[in-house]
C-alpha cells in the first residue's frame, strides 16, 4: 500500500460547505454551523476522491515525529490566531514554569509544535502506539514502538484529558496517552459519495460511530468530512474504536529496557500480552 498523506495544513471538506446561522454543536458560544451540501467540492474532484483512501478521523491532538538537535522527538501542533495577544502569550508562555513541564514549544511552519513526554520515553527513544494487530485487522495492539520508525508522520494524541476524551480512556487517578499513526484505521465497506448514503453510514453502521472521514488522495491530498458537517453529533455514546478488543505488546525482556517504576512503559510492561474487550477496560496499576 502507498504512504499515505500527512497532515500539514486545514483539511478541505469533501463537500461544498453553506453556512447557517444556528447555534454549533461543534463549538460552544458559537452562533452558526458549517454544513455539507449536496456537491462535492472541485477541490475533491481534482484529487481524484473517488480513487482516494478512505480512512477514521480520530479525534486527538495533531503530532509530528522529527529530528530535533540530532534526536527524533515528538511535537505536538497547537493553532493559535496570527494575532499580538496569541503572539504575547505565547512568548509569556516561553518564560513559564510550564515550559519545563513537559512541553517544550517551538515554532515550525507558522505553527506551535510541542513534545509531550506521557507517551514517549526519550531515553529509549520509544513511544506508546496503537494501532491494528499485523496479523488481526479485528483486533487493535498497544505496543511500544521505536521514534525512528515514525520519522516525518503525522500522529494523532489520544488520552484521558484530550478533546474530553470520546474514546473513555482511562481516569484522572489512571490516565491513559497513545499515539495513532494519522490514516492507521482504513475503512473498508464506505458507501457511494453522495450526501445521503454517507448521511445513512454514520447514522445506522457500526463503523459510521467515528469523528468523520479523512481520504488520503494519489496526489498527497487529504479530504475530509465531519459528523458535524452532517448534522451530527460527536461524540458518540460508543464508538467504534471502542468496539475492538485490544491486546498488549510490551515485553520488556523483548526491548530489554529499564523503563522508570513511574512510566507508562513500565505499567503497561506489567500486563504484555494480555487482551481487554475493549480500551475503556484497561486499568493501569498506578
Amino acid at each position: 500500500m502507498r504512504r499515505l498523506g500527512s497532515v500539514q495544513r486545514k483539511m478541505p471538506c469533501v463537500f461544498v460547505t453553506e453556512v447557517k446561522e444556528e447555534p454549533s454543536t461543534k463549538r460552544e458560544h458559537q452562533p452558526f454551523k458549517v454544513l455539507a451540501t449536496e456537491t462535492i467540492s472541485h477541490k475533491a474532484l481534482d484529487a481524484d476522491i473517488h480513487s482516494a483512501i478512505p480512512t477514521e478521523k480520530v479525534d486527538g491532538t495533531c503530532c509530528y515525529v522529527t529530528t530535533y538537535k540530532g534526536r527524533p522527538y515528538l511535537w505536538a501542533r497547537l493553532d493559535r490566531k496570527p494575532n499580538k495577544l496569541a503572539e504575547k502569550r505565547f512568548k509569556n508562555f516561553l518564560h513559564s514554569k510550564q515550559s519545563s513541564k513537559g512541553w517544550v514549544p517551538v515554532e515550525k511552519n507558522n505553527k506551535q509544535y510541542c513534545w509531550h513526554s506521557s507517551v514517549v520515553n526519550y531515553e529509549f527513544e520509544l513511544a506508546l502506539v496503537l494501532k491494528h494487530h499485523p496479523d488481526d485487522p479485528g483486533l487493535l495492539e498497544i505496543s511500544a514502538v521505536p521514534l525512528s520508525d515514525l520519522l516525518e508522520q503525522t500522529l494523532e494524541l489520544i488520552g484521558t484529558n484530550i478533546n474530553g476524551n470520546p474514546y473513555g480512556l482511562g481516569s484522572k487517578k489512571h490516565p491513559l496517552h497513545l499515539l495513532i499513526p494519522h490514516g492507521a484505521f482504513q475503512i473498508r465497506n464506505l458507501p457511494t459519495l453522495k450526501h445521503s448514503d454517507l448521511l445513512s453510514w454514520f447514522e445506522s453502521c457500526r463503523e459510521g460511530k467515528i469523528e468523520g472521514i479523512v481520504w488520503h488522495c494519489n496526489d498527497g491530498c487529504l479530504i475530509k468530512v465531519h459528523r458535524h458537517h452532517l448534522g451530527l453529533c460527536w461524540p458518540t455514546p460508543d464508538t467504534y474504536m471502542n468496539s475492538k478488543p485490544v491486546i498488549i505488546n510490551m515485553n520488556p525482556y523483548k526491548y530489554d529496557y529499564a523503563f522508570d517504576t513511574k512510566c507508562l512503559f513500565n505499567h503497561f510492561s506489567k500486563i504484555d500480552n494480555q487482551k481487554f474487550g475493549r480500551l475503556k477496560d484497561i486499568i493501569l496499576d498506578v
